[in-house]
């Protein structure tokens, strides 16, 4: 039986009790769920370990890397430089990067970027392994590449070129680099366990992540859904499309997460390491108000505010994005809390959000990668179980 350690109301039993159920799909992952509000801790749990061979126990502050649920993060910085006025969000980022500014790219807005508009889904050529760690190569291959579509035109998630293309931006418009930034302006204020960039120093306390393994009758109690099988055909469908290219290209993306070079690598869109209450307590102070980050309720407003559904060209469903944040949808596998909901899932499972009507910041983490696209069945568990602490 999995212990699960840490502090929580009596009002939170059902929601650790889903938790530990989670435990018995794969005694041998290792996880972690924080809630939070008005700045107090409602409930921080972890069970299991955080290393392959389950040697290595979980704890509280344990870091995993949360692949797209960090995308938020991403956007905070860049709601910091609007609110400073260094960036506006309907300039062209050839305004601040000239080099951007070829192969049809000219016009496209830091807002297209932020809400998946800009065509910059995938990379056009086939790229090799060591590519993604070079900032530069990165550099020259966004200047150089082309939108697949005409910018604006139609929604297209961008799993990799978002961050890449947001952190140049930074840089180019600061001078200084994008994770340097993120510390300043948000992780450190906060104090948020999450970090763009892992010191090599640092990396030996952080989880390693590895597939989730199921027998059969676990895969059917815990199935990642018809969304995940749809991406698999896409992909397998247009070996050269957008799809495929976006997902697997170079292979690496998804292949060396547990790497030295990934762990200290800028891909900022993929690569943030975050502990299950680092990213709560970065919701939570977004549900807190606009003040409490250091921005204008108008600027909260623009970046947080979903869009209508529209159907994503890259991962085939209908989704609502606001600027770098998702926002809520009926159906479980997209419910952030409730209706006004925003935040951002992770490949594999890892899942944060806030619920401006509760106030709730919301976090998942796990080491044990599921398949699902969207918000995975252990994590949807879990948020099924939040409305009793909406009470206290």
């Amino acid at each position: 039986m999995i212990e699960v350690q840490g502090h929580w109301p009596p009002e939170a039993e059902p929601l650790i009790e889903a938790f530990k159920d989670n435990f018995s799909h794969d005694s041998g992952q290792g996880a972690a769920l924080a809630v939070v509000r008005d700045g107090q801790v409602l409930v921080s749990a972890w069970a299991g370990s955080r290393d392959k061979a389950g040697n290595k126990p979980w704890c509280e502050d344990t870091c995993v890397n949360i692949f797209s649920a960090g995308k938020p993060l991403v956007a905070a910085l860049i709601m910091t430089l609007v609110e400073r006025g260094e960036l506006a969000l309907d300039q062209p980022i050839s305004h601040y990067w000239p080099g951007f500014s070829g192969n049809g790219k000219e016009l496209i807005s830091v807002r297209q970027v932020l809400a998946h508009r800009s065509g910059m889904s995938a990379f056009h050529s086939r790229l090799k392994d060591p590519v993604i760690f070079d900032p530069d190569a990165i550099k020259y291959l966004l200047e150089y590449d082309e939108p697949w579509w005409r910018p604006d035109s139609a929604q297209g998630y961008s799993p990799f070129l978002y961050g890449w293309i947001l952190a140049e931006l930074v840089r180019q418009v600061t001078g200084e680099s994008f994770s340097d930034l993120f510390n300043r302006y948000w992780a450190e204020p906060l104090g948020l366990n999450a970090i763009f960039g892992v010191p090599e120093s640092q990396q030996g306390a952080l989880a390693d992540v590895a597939p989730l393994k199921r027998s059969a009758q676990q895969a059917g109690a815990i199935s990642p859904g018809a969304h995940s099988a749809a991406l698999g055909q896409l992909m397998k469908a247009d070996p050269r499309g957008v799809v495929n290219r976006a997902f697997a290209n170079p292979a690496s993306l998804m292949g060396s997460t547990n790497t030295r070079a990934w762990r200290s690598a800028c891909i900022p869109a993929a690569n943030c390491h975050a502990s299950a209450l680092g990213l709560a307590q970065f919701y939570g102070a977004l549900a807190a108000g606009a003040e409490r980050v250091g921005l204008s309720a108008a600027t909260l407003a623009e970046f947080t505010h979903a869009r209508q559904a529209e159907l994503d060209k890259v991962l085939g469903l209908a989704l609502r994005f606001g600027l770098g944040f998702m926002g809520s949808q009926a159906s479980r596998d997209c419910l952030l809390g409730g209706p006004q909901g925003y935040g951002h899932p992770g490949a594999g499972g890892s899942v944060g959000f806030t619920d401006p009507e509760t106030g709730l910041g919301f976090a998942y983490v796990t080491g044990r990668l599921g398949q699902s696209v969207l918000i995975d069945p252990r994590a949807q568990r879990l948020i099924a179980q939040l409305a009793p602490l909406a009470r206290v």
